[in-house]
């Protein structure tokens, strides 16, 4: 049973954030919806991002510090075991949030009771070229995805939003490094329907730090291994994961480019 105003709590995973911190947090805070707290899961960060968190005197906000450094779905998974809310979602260091997503959210979760996930458009913002556009013109598919999802991902983390019950049964697997959200989104789409709020209601920010070479290096191994080790299953549910071939396609030309510099 969904109550009026529902605790959500909010995942920050953190290490070395400093530079965008400051302005994610205050998207965050500004936000309509007010019942809230923030867990900021700072894993062994050594710039300044605790004292930009501990600036904000809110109560709401609850700081953890990791004993050691440990990989980003790893330390995703820690953090939410430290969620009191009824609901989770997820805000990183380097995003922004609209005013009213929380509030839009908690809405669309009212009004329908049987839906444990949602998720949204977003804007990407460019800080290289300084631009901002919307991350899908076309609308998000709704109801059991995985087949939409598997054929083209629109499952932004940062927009999504779901029932903290869900993490009793299912986790991120921390072997991963850039494919957690993927891989994870993945297997409860199997299991669970999917709303979506057709409007953005988050910012990814495209910068030089994910935009790098070792980063979409990484990508293309990690995508290689869970294509290997699920395309079989997958197949056997009837789910087609051919176009896991041209995402891998495409991020190898993104590397090559990048590596030759053009």
């Amino acid at each position: 049973m969904l109550k009026k105003n529902p605790l959500v709590s909010v995942i920050m995973n953190c290490h070395n954030g400093e530079k965008y911190l400051k302005e994610s947090i205050k998207s965050l805070i500004s936000q309509t919806y007010k019942n809230w707290e923030l867990i900021f899961w700072d894993n062994k960060s050594f710039d300044n991002s605790k004292k930009i968190v501990k600036k904000f005197k809110d109560k709401r906000i609850k700081y953890f510090k990791s004993a050691k450094f440990r990989n980003l779905y790893h330390s995703r998974n820690l953090a939410i075991k430290k969620a009191k809310g009824q609901y989770v979602g997820f805000l990183d260091v380097d995003d922004l949030w609209e005013r009213a997503k929380l509030k839009k959210q908690i809405k669309y979760f009212l009004e329908n009771q049987n839906t444990k996930i949602i998720y949204s458009n977003f804007f990407l913002i460019n800080q290289l070229k300084k631009k901002k556009n919307i991350g899908y013109k076309k609308l998000l598919p709704t109801g059991f995805v995985t087949q939409k999802i598997l054929n083209n991902y629109s499952v932004g983390l940062v927009t999504t939003m779901l029932e903290k019950n869900i993490f009793k049964k299912y986790r991120f697997n921390s072997k991963y490094n850039i494919i957690g959200d993927f891989d994870f989104f993945i297997k409860i789409s199997q299991k669970y329907k999917f709303g979506c709020i057709q409007s953005p209601l988050a910012s990814y920010r495209v910068h030089d730090s994910n935009l790098s070479g070792k980063k979409i290096k990484l990508h293309i191994k990690e995508l290689k291994y869970w294509l290997n080790i699920n395309k079989r299953r997958l197949k056997n549910l009837s789910f087609n994961t051919n176009s896991i071939n041209k995402t891998l396609i495409k991020l190898r030309i993104k590397y090559y480019l990048q590596y030759l510099g053009v």
